[in-house]
């Protein structure tokens, strides 16, 4: 029996996605909560947790971009043209985002509040036009002759517009969790207390999004209550109250990594409903990874440097985060 050479590229470009969402999602968030933060030295422990390792999450980024052009050409080209619009604002945002981390240390004093308007500016954007792309690419897209016969704005819809606040909630409470993880004493119990209202937040836009998507996508409708599927799928939202239970309980007494691993949980748990509502279909609502595949052989050759680079990132990464373990005072940092 032959590998499934479809298959395995589409399981690598959801776990390089995956991926990119945990690592970059608490990254992006970090911006999203500095409006919550008005003492500068506070916004500066907060960007030192992540310094040493905030770009390299972005690898994950670019292995989903190349794996579905390699992969999956066809698809590729189909969603880009699109969703031009959103994916070149989110590019955008990630640029301006990078470009003040960097500014934001070596600005004067009178220029350093701009910066901080930047990086909070650019994280939004980022995460809010990832989630645009996600409600709009849940709805589908329209094919005709292989291209896209959507108009250079039909990505932009009230569901496409919740699904953007819901991915910046959703990377808000993962950057809230992670500093909790990363710092202490007055920061870290600003971040406990932004917590809760973010967790409540984020169980309500997962509840909305659950009740809009089979309203308005009768496919998806149908693969979520059909039998026997309606039996996998009920235990989902039993997990997902006990995930974000677990968050509300460990936020108590002194919390350290358990409200980030929960949170981890929550969007895991998200992401996996949305690959299972897409299923087979690598463009919904009609293309299958099938019928978007590359050749065999393209998809052979690609897939060999695929498993030699993954190792290395994921091996890379881990020692990244092993060499800066801990907690990060005030003061104290990577520039």
């Amino acid at each position: 029996m032959g590998i499934d050479l479809p298959l395995v590229w589409f399981l690598i470009i959801g776990f390089a996605v995956m991926m990119y969402v945990i690592m970059d999602g608490f990254d992006l968030g970090i911006g999203i909560l500095f409006p919550f933060i008005p003492r500068r030295e506070d916004r500066d422990t907060m960007v030192n947790t992540v310094a040493p390792v905030w770009d390299g999450n972005e690898t994950w980024l670019v292995l989903g971009g190349a794996g579905l052009m390699a992969a999956f050409p066809k698809a590729y080209a189909i969603l880009l043209s699109a969703f031009y619009v959103p994916l070149l604002l989110m590019l955008a945002g990630l640029i301006w985002r990078g470009v003040s981390f960097e500014f934001r240390f070596k600005a004067t004093e009178a220029h350093k509040p701009f910066w901080d308007k930047a990086f909070m500016t650019g994280s939004f954007v980022a995460a809010f036009f990832q989630g645009a792309v996600l409600g709009a690419f849940i709805n589908g897209v329209h094919v005709i002759d292989g291209a896209s016969a959507d108009g250079v704005m039909a990505w932009l819809t009230p569901f496409s517009v919740f699904t953007g606040l819901g991915v910046v909630i959703g990377y808000a409470l993962l950057g809230s969790t992670w500093l909790i993880l990363k710092t202490e004493g007055g920061l870290q119990r600003t971040m406990i207390r932004v917590t809760r209202p973010l967790t409540i937040a984020m169980l309500a836009a997962i509840v909305i999004v659950a009740i809009w998507t089979p309203l308005h996508n009768p496919a998806i409708a149908n693969r979520w209550f059909s039998l026997p599927n309606l039996w996998f799928f009920t235990p989902v939202p039993v997990v997902v109250l006990i995930a974000t239970g677990c968050i509300l309980h460990t936020l108590q007494d002194d919390p350290h990594a358990g409200p980030f691993l929960w949170s981890l949980v929550l969007i895991f748990l998200g992401y996996s409903g949305f690959v299972i509502s897409i299923w087979p279909n690598i463009v919904p609502p009609a293309i299958s990874i099938i019928a978007a595949a590359a050749p065999p052989q393209s998809l052979g050759f690609t897939l060999v440097g695929a498993l030699l680079i993954i190792p290395m990132i994921i091996g890379y990464s881990a020692w990244a985060y092993y060499v800066f373990r801990g907690k990060v005072k005030a003061g104290e940092g990577f520039h």
